[in-house]
């Protein structure tokens, strides 16, 4: 353990010039990536391993960090995928009986720099005013204009297919939570099978399927449709990833293939995905989404869902034609869309996280919707 006072310095440097002035925790040299914050008052761990961060320095919103340490269960990834962490003040010491070693561990073993003792509520505000941004992290200068230079000559993630940085390398069977080095179906199972994208996939994502009878082969995002369909599965699912959608066209492509195949359910990138492939377009948000706490409405059911997001990208929703698509939600803070259906074939998709991990709990019904509709179309074609 080191005190506070005995932290190395450090600085973060904006691409707009402003700088903000820390100490590291854990970790030395530089960190580059765009700078965005999340509102979560809990999960950093669920944060740091979730792949749609990839490229990103993320910011918390909540003071103190790292109390309850980290555990083998929570993870959402097999790594930490963050760029670099930032926080108000750092815990150096976590209670809790799941604990298995500290935060600044968990960092130090991913070689990534956290850094403590920034005013995180007056960067929030900063990018919320400004908007996400390049920023570099440094330990090993204090020379603001190289920074600078440094931030600024950073091309940044529009157009950037972040997705081939984090997607697997091979299939592999999810099976008894975890993956297995497999790359076909258990034929002593009686679920249904689904092809699952992994766009970045998030295991929580994984989990809520097996826990309804499922079982997931997971492929990589280069997959093609013809594979895919080589394994006739009951359902596909296209997961959640980072960056920016438009990028991805060769995943665009595999998408508008397999439409109207199987069944097919997306989240987060997933969801951007499909309605690119249903001839929409996306757009970088300001700040984006980033928290636990978004209300969503079900324009259904008139039903409000606070949820869990994790985006900086969104679909257009006057880019869809409405004709043959609906929209099915809203985001009630700056009303984008948040959902989408087709009238006619068996695909929808939502852009927040109904998995969770962390947050509520309250979208967690999408799954049974997805195993419903496999289902419907399974009696519809017997």
């Amino acid at each position: 353990m080191t005190y506070p006072w005995e932290r190395p310095p450090a600085l973060l440097v904006l691409e707009d010039g402003t700088v903000f002035r820390g100490r590291a925790f854990v970790g030395h040299g530089r960190a580059l990536g765009e700078v965005v914050f999340n509102t979560g008052m809990t999960g950093y761990q669920e944060v740091l391993t979730d792949p749609s961060y990839k490229g990103q320095i993320v910011t918390m919103t909540y003071t103190q960090v790292g109390n309850y340490g980290i555990n083998s269960e929570d993870m959402e990834s097999n790594d930490v995928q963050v760029e670099a962490f930032i926080i108000k003040e750092y815990q150096d010491y976590p209670s809790n009986w799941r604990s298995e070693k500290s935060l600044a561990d968990f960092l130090a073993d991913a070689g990534k720099i956290g850094i403590e003792g920034v005013d995180t509520r007056a960067l929030t505000r900063h990018i919320r005013l400004a908007g996400a941004m390049k920023g570099v992290i440094a330990t090993d200068t204090d020379d603001i204009d190289e920074l600078l230079e440094q931030v600024r000559a950073f091309p940044g993630l529009i157009g950037i297919d972040m997705v081939r940085r984090v997607t697997c390398s091979e299939p592999y069977l999810w099976l008894g939570g975890k993956p297995r080095k497999r790359y076909e179906w258990d034929s002593s199972f009686d679920g249904y099978r689904i092809a699952a994208f992994d766009f970045g996939v998030k295991y929580n994502i994984l989990r809520n399927l097996e826990r309804r009878g499922c079982q997931i082969l997971v492929f990589p995002a280069s997959t093609e449709a013809d594979e895919i369909l080589s394994y006739n599965p009951d359902g596909i699912f296209l997961s959640n990833g980072p960056g920016d959608p438009a990028a991805v066209t060769y995943a665009i492509n595999t998408v508008r293939e397999l439409l109207g195949k199987k069944p097919m359910f997306g989240i987060c990138l997933g969801h951007q995905l499909i309605a690119l492939a249903l001839g929409g377009s996306t757009y970088k948000l300001k700040f984006g989404h980033r928290g636990i706490n978004q209300p969503v409405k079900d324009l259904s059911t008139g039903k409000i869902e606070i949820t869990s997001q994790n985006h900086g990208f969104c679909v257009d929703l006057n880019s869809l034609d409405t004709s043959a698509v609906k929209l099915t939600h809203l985001n009630l803070n700056d009303e984008t869309l948040e959902g989408l259906e087709h009238k006619d074939i068996p695909v929808f998709s939502v852009q927040y996280h109904p998995e969770a991990a962390p947050g509520p709990h309250d979208a967690s019904y999408l799954f049974d919707r997805f195993i419903a509709l496999i289902d419907k179309c399974s009696r519809r074609t017997r």
